[in-house]
């Protein structure tokens, strides 16, 4: 890709040709050393890294050595303010103290028990109170997990097979979900009857038999399908956050929501991403819709790793009585949940998320006032905690398809380039936001976005 730097000489180029030294622009900043330990962990790790989406990021994949607050120091001693913020899971920014106390309090007691603790009893305690939909609750590790639990639990609960997924979604890289996440427009078929189209080579095929997909933010053509009976369950991102970061219209979730109760359809949520983020009791909370069951990661314990799920206490019982096997050796893991219970003491606090508010309302109006102070068009919408900007957006986004008017290209050369002024975004346009980017943290990185957009 030509609008990589050439990092070993000091040089990159953009794609319109114009080569800028660092020295230059006066920045020292460099990523060597971050591309030399990522040469020699290619020995024994393929690629250097444990996560594909980890892969063939500008400048480099980076090696960290430690966080702190709202900031990350890299191999090399570059301090970065991050708004990768570890995908989204470190909401109270990096090496939150009430999370460390709780859980090094904890790791005294024990580490792993394959039986139960007081502590995973009042993490699900706590996520019934918040999350509108959890009457029951059940913890594990990874979204992907979580999220085939909920897939199982709605076709027993229903006797019926096919599971609905929507265009653009990503709930997870199992063969029997992993379905239509990035499709081109040559392979993504008509809009109403989209292509099933697999994101990864060596997919079982057979395993998405059951899976079909369907645009989003068409209730119309839901309904329709639905109308059939044969459906187990719905499943979408109540926010488009894997894609961009786009809203439902008016009275969508309120119409898929009717629609799955009236057709005897199991409505998931998947908020791995806006669970605990957007609202203390998630975009569920936020958009005052209520699905049947929804998995929850990410920002619920600070990093550790902790997913669940959640629901009407009819279907979760069915775990305990009605044969539906669900499992994991390390599953309400006591230092996790000590984690998970110290974080979302934290959430609760009201004016955790009025910070929130605040200062990611300042930091999209100061990245939209920058952009467009450099004439680059630009689209900066979402919540105040996660959004998204979009290069070369015109046009309105309500699904998958209209958000590839964006101009990915420009934009990843754009959050490159960032990396030399201090700041580290997300290539694919999402900005994740803690309780520690303070308003000194917000005008440092309002200021480097103003420098970058000058610059390309």
């Amino acid at each position: 890709m030509d609008y990589l730097r050439q990092a070993h000489s000091g040089i990159w180029t953009d794609l319109g040709g114009i080569v800028t030294t660092r020295q230059g622009m006066g920045l020292m900043t460099t990523f060597d050393g971050s591309r030399q330990l990522i040469a020699e962990a290619s020995q024994h790790l393929p690629g250097g890294v444990n996560s594909n989406y980890r892969l063939g990021v500008a400048p480099t994949p980076l090696v960290f050595e430690r966080g702190e607050g709202a900031y990350l120091y890299d191999a090399d001693g570059n301090r970065m303010i991050d708004y990768y913020l570890g995908m989204g899971p470190m909401i109270l920014g990096h090496n939150p103290a009430p999370v460390l106390e709780a859980v090094q309090e904890q790791l005294g007691s024990g580490i792993l028990y394959a039986g139960q603790s007081r502590v995973e009893q009042e993490a699900a305690r706590l996520v019934c109170e918040i999350v509108p939909c959890a009457e029951r609750v059940r913890f594990s590790c990874a979204g992907s997990e979580v999220v085939q639990a909920v897939i199982r639990l709605a076709r027993a609960a229903t006797q019926r097979s096919v599971i609905i997924k929507f265009e653009g979604h990503y709930h997870g890289w199992m063969d029997n979900i992993l379905w239509s996440i990035a499709p081109t427009a040559e392979e993504y078929g008509p809009e109403e009857a989209p292509n099933a189209i697999p994101a990864s080579a060596g997919q079982d095929l057979q395993a998405g038999l059951h899976t079909e997909v369907l645009p989003w933010n068409n209730l119309e053509v839901l309904e329709r399908r639905l109308e059939r009976e044969d459906v187990a369950g719905v499943i979408m991102e109540p926010a488009m956050c894997n894609t961009s970061t786009v809203f439902p219209g008016d009275g969508y979730l309120e119409g898929v929501r009717r629609a799955c109760t009236d057709t005897g359809t199991v409505l998931i949520f998947d908020e791995v991403i806006t669970g605990f983020r957007v609202a203390p009791g998630g975009a569920q909370a936020h958009f005052g819709v209520t699905p049947d069951l929804a998995t929850f990661g990410k920002a619920i314990a600070s990093g550790f790793p902790v997913s669940c799920f959640a629901g009407r206490a009819e279907l979760m019982e069915l775990f305990a009585s009605g044969g539906v096997m669900h499992g994991g050796t390390f599953n309400g893991h006591p230092a996790c949940m000590a984690a998970l219970v110290a974080t979302l003491g934290e959430l609760e606090k009201p004016e955790t998320f009025s910070a929130l508010d605040r200062q990611g309302t300042r930091l999209m109006e100061g990245i939209g006032e920058a952009l467009e102070a450099a004439d680059i068009q630009a689209r900066v919408e979402g919540f105040p905690q996660i959004f998204h900007v979009g290069f070369g957006v015109e046009g309105e986004v309500t699904d998958y398809r209209s958000s590839l008017q964006a101009d990915k290209e420009r934009y990843v050369r754009f959050t490159e380039a960032l990396h030399y002024r201090g700041v580290r975004a997300l290539e694919r346009g999402a900005w994740f936001l803690s309780t520690a980017h303070t308003a000194d943290v917000v005008d440092e990185t309002v200021a480097a976005v103003s420098a970058v957009a000058r610059e390309i």
